[in-house]
């Protein structure tokens, strides 16, 4: 892919899947191979340029046109993992998210109804003929899903500053052996903050969360968000990682609040409570957890 402009998008988070090798059929598995073994790859940052230059043209191109070659890869205990971008199949599934998020004449302004209603027709029947068709990358903008963090441990947070001054809690790899510079990080010398976990240690997570969540509280849009959450983990190779990255995040949120946000934690603290029987612990973890991404939430409507 070649690099459209060196600005960074800041307001993205992620939350994805790398496979092993062996769960890719032939011929994407030596596909996969190949590449991992390629010096150098594109960045998050890249692939949101390219789509964000993609709108710019009249009429825009709200899908491309193929599907993307790339991946990111992490090497795990000597087990080369690839989480494929599927840049086209996100694009068709955000574009469907839209009207909800956008008023009628900002998003007709943005993206023509002629131009949607053709990209939906591509997809319906893309869709026919990839019927078990599922994305490994998840994306929130300005904020991170509190079900997220259901997936990972405080002990499992890396945060590099991107200053040289180490590589972080949590974490004790070195650069090279995808710690700071794989999985999304926009570059070296680029803040880092994500979390990395086995797919069994999510998938156990997710069960233990709907447990005391649903023996605490009736049905709503948190359960609602585990429980597809864990459907879409059921999907990948139990040997997978999950990784969660505040990906653009990093670079619009000041280095203290980075420093001070252990959301996993005080999700965890909550979950705990809740299976206590300990309501008011839980919802004090719920208001810090409420009060720190409704700040950061607050900064897309920055002037």
């Amino acid at each position: 892919m070649p690099k459209v402009s060196s600005v960074v998008v800041p307001y993205a988070s992620y939350l994805r899947v790398y496979e092993p090798l062996a769960a890719f059929p032939e011929p994407e598995r030596t596909h996969w191979a190949r590449y991992a073994r390629r010096p150098e790859r594109p960045s998050y940052q890249d692939e949101l340029r390219a789509s964000l230059a993609d709108l710019a043209p009249t009429p825009p191109i709200p899908v491309p046109v193929h599907e993307s070659r790339d991946a990111f890869v992490v090497e795990a205990d000597g087990v080369v993992c690839v989480c494929p971008w599927r840049t086209r199949l996100r694009g068709w599934q955000a574009l469907g998210e839209l009207a909800g998020s956008l008023p009628v004449p900002v998003l007709d302004a943005v993206i023509p109804p002629v131009v949607r209603r053709q990209a939906a027709a591509d997809y319906e029947a893309w869709l026919a003929r990839n019927p078990d068709a599922r994305p490994w990358i998840r994306t929130a903008t300005w904020h991170v899903p509190l079900n997220w963090f259901v997936l990972v441990a405080d002990e499992e947070r890396f945060y590099d500053r991107g200053d040289d001054k180490g590589y972080g809690e949590g974490c004790g790899e070195k650069p090279d052996e995808g710690c700071a510079g794989e999985g999304g990080a926009s570059g070296a010398g680029a803040p880092v903050l994500r979390y990395r976990t086995p797919m069994v240690q999510a998938r156990r997570r997710v069960a233990r969360g709907l447990k005391a969540l649903r023996d605490a509280m009736d049905e709503g849009p948190l359960i609602d968000g585990l429980v597809d959450v864990g459907r879409w983990l059921e999907e990948f190779h139990p040997r997978s990682l999950v990784e969660l990255d505040y990906g653009g995040l990093v670079h619009t949120l000041p280095e203290e609040m980075l420093d001070e946000d252990h959301s996993a934690a005080d999700v965890a603290e909550g979950i705990e409570a809740l299976r206590d029987g300990d309501g008011a612990s839980a919802g004090e973890a719920y208001a810090r957890l409420v009060e720190r991404w409704r700040a950061v939430r607050e900064r897309q409507f920055s002037n």
